[in-house]
This record gives C-alpha cells, structure tokens and sequence, in this order.
C-alpha cells in the first residue's frame, strides 16, 4: 500500500494512525483536519517515535484537502462523537454535512481510493458515501461489525478466563442498540461457545456488546472510545494492504443479500486489495433474522431522512 489518507486527526485518527504506521501498512501517511496545527502536531509526534517503534512509514499532516491526492485508501474519522446519554444517531444531522465535503474532496483529489466510514452512525454514512461517491460498493464499506465482534469476544474471554486468541465470535446488523451478536457462530477453538457458558450468561455478553461503546462513554465522560475502533480499522486495512482475502463483518452495501436493498449494514464480507470483494451470507435461524430485519428497519428509518 502506498498511501493512505485518515481524514480527522482526533482521537480515533490519532489512535488508527499510531497503529497503521507501526506495522507499516503503508509507505506514506497523511492525516487531514479542518484545525490548522492539530493534524501536523499529531503527525510529527507520531514521526517521532519511528525510531523507538522501528517503522519507516512517513507520517505528515495537512488541512488543505489536496494532501489526500492518490490515497489509495481513505478513512474517515472526522465529525463529532457522542455524549453521555446520546444514540449514534443523534449524531447524524451534525456529521453528514462533514462527510457529505470529504466525498466531494475525494472525488476531486482522490477518485480512484477505497473509503473506510469510521464515522457515526456508521451505517448510515457508508450509505450516504456510497450514494454520493458513485463508486461501486467494492470501494465504500464501513468499520463496525469488525469492532463489535472485538467487543464481543474480549467479553467472552472475560467471563471465561480462556485466551482471546481462541475466541472467534460474530456479529451482524447496524452498529447501535439493535445489533445481532450470533453466538451460533462463536467459538472457543472450534468449541462451541454453549459448552463454556449458560445461556443466561450468553445472553448477558450479547447485551453488553450491544452497548460496548456506550459502557465506555459513560465511564470516561468527556471521551468515546478510540484505540479498540482504531485497532479494528488497522485490522481491515491489513487484510486490504496484505491482500489476505480475510472475512470479517464491516458495514457493506447491501443488493439483495440477507433480503435487503439499498441499505449498508453489518455483515460478514471478503476484503483483499480490490477492497470489499464479497459478501458471506449466512442462513439465519428465524429468531435470528427477525433481530437481523429489526435492526435494518432503524438503519432505514434514518437514512429515509436523507432520501
């Protein structure tokens, strides 16, 4: 990967890029954002520590739009993150007048990259992206489901004691209250997640996935979270940068699959250095697909308002 552009030099871009030029997943990167000395102050700081970190990526920042030019990836992070007490969609009106001049700024300076939205509500600005980009969908997907399946395994590590690393969960849907944690697809070394854990227990580690992000807003206050999201972004560029062909779920437009159109959610998805090559779709018990369909139905609602 040559060059990759991370729009939004906050927290998350800060995060995504410390890790992105660690494990050298590009040659150049650069960090966009609209205040003049943020995003060349974060660069610098993380240029710095190349030497400690043994990484020759170069690190630059950059408020004029033109530094994207021939990024092969473009990842999005700028608008404004939530609140104690406030949904992902609250956040919606605020944010699509943000993304709706990044797209325009990649048309212009970068029409050939991929988009990574970053960007809550997820969901709905992958959409809205995809929708006003013109690009095909290989080129416009989401980062959430890759997070939220995160969430969910470090909580069944949590309550197991066994190592993360033998943990494979899933999880579908929009990134929000609704999302569909399938503990039918979880495993602990190919064992499945019910012959460690009651249901009782299951169903309680669904529902903390479901609100992962809120629980830690609501104990940090002034701040979302910001290094789990950026290590999920990392994770899907490595897959892109590496043409590894890994699956992993992240919000993707949706044509037919799962019996749904014209929307973006949460589902498992092939990723190589083409982008978002192909959608896995899974057969869904019925309690399954009807969260699954609830689920598109509140991405829907909100991206009727945009219609």
């Amino acid at each position: 990967m040559k060059k990759i552009a991370i729009i939004g030099a906050g927290r998350v871009g800060e995060s995504t890029a410390q890790i992105l030029a660690k494990e050298e997943l590009c040659r150049e990167l650069v960090l966009l954002d609209i205040h003049d000395g943020l995003p060349q102050g974060v660069a610098l700081d993380i240029q710095e520590s190349a030497s400690l970190l043994r990484f020759d990526t170069r690190v630059t920042g950059d408020t004029n739009p033109a530094a994207m030019a021939d990024a092969d990836i473009i990842i999005v992070t700028a608008g404004i993150p939530r609140k104690p007490g406030m949904s992902r969609s609250d956040v919606l009106e605020t944010n699509l007048s943000i993304i709706d001049k990044i797209v325009s700024d990649a048309l212009q300076y970068a029409p050939n990259a991929m988009m990574i939205m970053v960007t809550n509500p997820v969901d709905v600005l992958t959409w809205y992206a995809w929708q006003k980009s013109g690009w095909p969908r290989q080129r416009v997907f989401g980062q959430s489901g890759a997070l939220d399946t995160a969430r969910m395994t470090s909580f069944i590590a949590m309550e197991t004691g066994y190592s993360v690393k033998d943990i494979s969960a899933l999880v579908l849907g929009g990134h929000g209250d609704a999302m569909v944690p399938l503990p039918r697809f979880t495993d602990i070394a190919g064992i499945p997640i019910s012959h460690f854990l009651s249901e009782e227990k299951i169903q309680k580690i669904n529902q903390r996935t479901r609100q992962g992000g809120g629980e830690i807003l609501a104990l940090k206050q002034h701040s979302s979270a910001y290094d789990s999201p950026a290590a999920a972004v990392a994770e899907m560029v490595d897959a892109i940068s590496h043409n590894r062909r890994r699956i992993l779920p992240c919000v993707s437009v949706l044509e037919g699959e799962y019996g749904q159109h014209d929307i973006a959610m949460g589902v498992p998805s092939v990723l190589d250095e083409s982008g978002l090559s192909d959608i896995i779709e899974l057969e869904l018990t019925t309690d399954e697909l009807a969260e699954f369909q609830a689920s598109a139905k509140m991405v829907s609602a909100d991206i009727a308002t945009l219609r």
